[in-house]
């Protein structure tokens, strides 16, 4: 247990800066500092800056995934699904610690496609936008990889959303939105 504190206290000190104020934003000794964790000591846990970043970005991929799961948990029916996901998310989006999306954020700071925080959000939306076809398929719809396409962007532009207005943000009404997407089904 000793072991994996400081270990922890460095992922979840990285998962709140680098969240919250980008991962360029934030270096080495400022992690150090708000963690209590010596450099060494860093270094023995990640070999480098980009190691924890990585390590940050797959635990939030698996939160991401917990979300999902556990918003559309109670719903039947691959269209109920969607709109039960998107409930959640109207809900997220208006919590003031809600900063949008990790993976978006790490797209931006790192704009170059070889980058490995580049590619983990590049996976990410992949897998998201793979399952929005799967239940588009699952409901009926007669253009699933557009519906797919269309909540993809739609989830996206909540994200952004609330990381440029903050809490009080358009995407309080991101629902109303899949809603009329999801009209024709």
């Amino acid at each position: 247990m000793a072991e994996s504190a400081p270990r922890q206290r460095l992922l979840e000190t990285a998962a709140d800066l680098f969240y919250r104020d980008g991962f360029r934003a934030i270096g080495v000794d400022t992690l150090c500092a708000t963690s209590g964790v010596g450099k060494m000591t860093l270094y023995r846990h990640f070999p480098g800056k980009d190691d924890l970043i990585a390590a940050y970005l797959e635990e939030s991929d698996r939160a991401f995934w917990r979300f999902f799961e556990g918003a559309t948990a109670e719903a039947e029916a691959p269209r109920d699904k969607i709109l039960a996901f998107f409930r959640a998310l109207e809900g997220l989006v208006a919590q003031p610690a809600c900063h949008g999306c990790p993976f978006l954020n790490a797209a931006v700071d790192f704009p170059d496609p070889t980058h490995a925080g580049h590619q983990t959000a590049l996976t990410h939306k992949n897998a998201v936008r793979r399952r929005f076809r799967e239940l588009a398929e699952a409901a009926g719809d007669a253009e699933p990889a557009k519906l797919a396409d269309q909540l993809l962007l739609l989830m996206d532009g909540a994200f952004m959303a609330v990381r440029l207005f903050g809490a009080d943000n358009p995407a309080a009404h991101v629902l109303d939105a899949a809603q009329s997407l999801l009209r024709p089904i």
